[in-house]
């Protein structure tokens, strides 16, 4: 394992948990488990109160990346633009495609999501697992592009709603 390849992340920097969204990596810090000595990403989550320890050399593994660059962004807001593409399997599997997608940690993926489960009020109803899937979604998106962009997260969810709300006018 190359040094290089471990300290990818610093302290201060946001990034990209996959099964928990946008965190800040406050610091990096030494603890010894089961007698070996690890280096830990120590991540905070601060909308979810939530501090999470990462060995160094498992970040990349575990899927953590860097934010998503702006052409990553505006590749997501195009795939919002799209046409939602429902499938026709059972809802427990399509949950279970959803759920995969939003654990990826792919913003492409999460917005193919936020695209497939957004309702206009004239459709009809979401079940409470549609919407519970799709607020975790849209609350992963809006994080992200609004930790791109620099802006607080009404902007970007403001943002990601006029995107979806310009595809059904059009």
């Amino acid at each position: 394992m190359t040094k290089s390849k471990k300290l990818e992340f610093r302290p201060n920097e946001y990034v990209v948990y996959p099964a928990h969204g946008v965190g800040q990596i406050i610091s990096i810090e030494e603890q010894e488990v089961a007698g070996f000595a690890l280096e830990l990403f120590v991540i905070t989550f601060e909308k979810d109160k939530m501090t999470l320890r990462v060995p160094t050399n498992k970040a990349t593994e575990v899927g953590m990346r860097s934010l998503s660059s702006p052409d990553v962004i505006a590749q997501a807001m195009k795939t919002l633009k799209g046409k939602a593409k429902v499938k026709r399997a059972m809802w427990s599997r399509r949950a279970q495609e959803y759920e995969q997608k939003i654990n990826s940690g792919d913003l492409i993926s999460i917005a193919e999501v936020v695209r497939d489960l957004h309702r206009t009020d004239d459709q009809r109803e979401q079940s409470y697992s549609e919407r519970q899937l799709y607020e975790a979604a849209l609350e992963r998106l809006t994080r992200e592009v609004a930790a791109v962009s620099g802006n607080d997260e009404i902007a970007a969810a403001k943002q990601v709603d006029e995107v979806l709300t310009s595809r059904v006018a059009a």
